[in-house]
């Protein structure tokens, strides 16, 4: 009979929900509480579009966690990924009070009614297969140059606030000769893509889809054997990035622009 290997004691979950919080400073007097009393750490933000981090623990203390946070208004169907590891990947509590919950710029965005049409992991590899598909990856270029899906159009972002005026230049070359073209976008977990997706729809695009739960569903859904991702996926704590099968592959971090280190170009750090 073969044993099989117990599962790494800690349990990562990156979170994401936009909905109008009205009180956000009273949201994070409760919330702080909860997050120390179940010993977890990691890094929550909150607005007044929403709420977005990533937060590790035990199992017990993370369901304590997302059971508080989901008795939120409109928290209900909270967008959560999660994975496993050896160890806390970080050091404290943090919730943090922003103006955005991910940073665009465009404060006239509705990342609620106006984002783009949902595609399942399974059905991603047909629809970025698809020849007329424009395919985007909405993530920053340290983000891109660990791994992508092939075929990807590399914005070059080094923040999401450049994604915008990037589209905007590029938008007369995508739509071209009065086509509607049919665009996919992706990131990470889903979040950036709830904003850029009704951004770009608010640009006149109509076909807009968005790989519902990011690259880190897909690659948790999706065999391996039958994947379309080429390399590392950047995850924003200390792991640093993990494979196929969610393995942190513990890549250094640079602590002035917490960018990975690659050996042979280093972090691009201009501070």
């Amino acid at each position: 009979m073969t044993e099989t290997s117990p599962l790494p004691p800690i349990l990562v979950a990156a979170l994401y929900q936009f909905t109008q919080l009205d009180d956000v400073a009273a949201v994070r007097a409760a919330l702080l509480p909860v997050c120390e009393a179940a010993a977890v750490r990691g890094s929550l933000l909150l607005a007044r579009e929403g709420i977005n981090g990533t937060i590790a623990g035990s199992d017990n203390g993370i369901a304590a966690v997302l059971a508080h946070l989901r008795a939120l208004p409109g928290c209900a169907g909270l967008e959560v990924k999660y994975s496993r590891t050896g160890a806390l990947p970080f050091g404290r509590m943090k919730v943090r009070l922003k103006r955005e919950i991910v940073t665009m710029g465009q404060p006239d965005l509705d990342p609620v009614d106006g984002v783009g049409a949902y595609v399942e992991p399974e059905d991603w590899n047909a629809l970025i297969d698809d020849p007329d598909t424009i395919v985007i990856d909405t993530r920053n270029d340290y983000e891109v140059a660990l791994g992508s899906f092939a075929g990807a159009i590399d914005p070059g972002t080094r923040s999401f606030r450049d994604f915008p005026a990037w589209f905007r230049s590029r938008r007369a070359e995508m739509v071209g000769e009065g086509r509607a073209p049919k665009i996919a976008m992706f990131c990470t977990g889903g979040i950036r893509c709830e904003k850029a997706t009704a951004f770009v729809r608010g640009e006149g695009i109509e076909e807009v889809f968005h790989l519902k739960g990011g690259i880190l569903n897909y690659l948790e859904q999706v065999p391996e054997a039958e994947t379309r991702w080429q390399g590392e996926c950047f995850v924003f704590d200390e792991r640093v990035s993990v494979t196929h099968d969610l393995t942190p592959t513990h890549r250094a971090m640079c602590k002035a622009c917490q960018r990975p280190v690659d050996d042979e170009r280093g972090c691009g750090c201009r501070g």
